[in-house]
């Protein structure tokens, strides 16, 4: 018997960006402008950070396993109970327990091929078989993946909006396909940009519907700028909940994290700044990209995708850029070989993005 599961042993590794320090020391650059990791560009929410410098003398403690007061303000601010929020080292450290929760040896698992990384790795290595639908003009194909739900499907998931296309599913399109899920399937709605989506009027924000078997999962990485602090949240009816929370790891998320979280949920106006900083970003990039007549994907997160003619192509500029000081994140390891993801960054840091891809091409 073999010591490492093959559908481990086969399993490729994520490969991060690399850090702007490295870059720095490769290159000889004194200024890096990072576009790669979807971060918010203006830094951690301003309460957050004073409310973990303000209890950093607690950090010989344990954190609260139950996370009782941070679930409790989720709880208040989306007319929930408490039993109904789960919370996790990011949102992916609650997929993380999912799986580990209702999945069963024969259970199978539906999603769309080259969607968000980090389940397309938790789904492999949980050594179900995974049915991957391929999208359909950088979209989710529901309706394909309707097609594949069969007595053993046991878990969909579906990121909305997507990473790395910014594309989404409608509201009218969630309805017809959840129409043809049985209610023994769970479905995750990953909504890690719903603060950025969410002024979409035809927007299926989850808690709007609140099924039984729909687990929506979102993270303070993104709007409220604490992807450092590992912290996500997840709603779904109490009994998924109960059961999640024998399951997930004791102490997670860390004491900081959960104390960055509360405060960040109060933080109306760095929120307010975010959404609107991104609103400009993406007109500006949009319209400049345009007049390059560069391809790209409409998106409704916080980055924009860039399609090229080849791999070879898109990794040149890739490089061309980084050598500028421009961090951006070729696709291939995503399963897009000729697509270059940019996260919306600062107008100045935007506008030095363009000045620098007009000069590679």
């Amino acid at each position: 018997m073999p010591l490492v599961p093959s559908y481990i042993k086969n399993l490729a590794n994520y490969v991060p960006g690399k850090p702007i320090e490295e870059i720095q020391r490769e290159l000889g650059l004194s200024k890096i402008i990072k576009l790669a990791s979807n971060e918010n560009s203006l830094g951690p929410s301003p309460r957050a950070l004073a409310a973990m410098r303000l209890a950093m003398d607690k950090i010989h403690r344990y954190p609260d396993a139950s996370g009782y007061m941070l679930r409790k303000k989720l709880a208040d601010k989306y007319n929930l109970k408490i039993e109904n929020v789960v919370l996790g080292a990011g949102s992916e450290g609650i997929m993380s327990s999912i799986m580990r929760t209702f999945l069963l040896s024969d259970d199978e698992i539906i999603s769309a091929e080259n969607s968000f990384i980090g389940f397309r790795v938790l789904a492999n290595a949980s050594g179900k078989y995974v049915h991957w639908v391929p999208m359909k003009n950088y979209r989710y194909d529901l309706e394909s993946m309707a097609k594949k739900i069969n007595d053993y499907t046991k878990l969909i998931y579906i990121a909305n909006p997507d990473n790395p296309m910014g594309t989404y599913i409608k509201r009218d399109e969630f309805d017809a396909f959840y129409a043809h899920v049985p209610e023994r399937v769970l479905i995750i709605l990953d909504e890690a940009y719903f603060e950025y989506a969410r002024f979409n009027i035809d927007y299926p924000d989850s808690m709007t519907y609140r099924y039984d078997n729909v687990i929506t999962l979102r993270t303070f990485s993104k709007a409220y700028g604490l992807a450092g602090a590992r912290i996500g949240y997840g709603f779904a009816h109490d009994e998924l909940i109960f059961n999640l929370m024998k399951v997930k790891v004791t102490f997670e998320p860390s004491f900081l994290g959960q104390v960055a979280g509360f405060a960040a949920l109060d933080d109306a106006p760095f929120l307010n700044e975010t959404i609107e900083l991104n609103k400009i970003g993406m007109e500006y990039l949009t319209s400049e990209l345009s007049n390059l007549n560069v391809q790209y994907v409409t998106s409704v997160a916080n980055f924009i995708t860039t399609v090229w003619d080849s791999n070879e192509r898109a990794a040149k500029l890739t490089q061309d850029l980084l050598e500028k000081g421009i961090i951006v994140r070729h696709l291939a390891a995503f399963g897009w070989p000729n697509c270059i993801r940019i996260s919306v960054g600062l107008i100045e840091e935007n506008v030095k993005y363009i000045e620098s891809l007009k000069q590679v091409l």
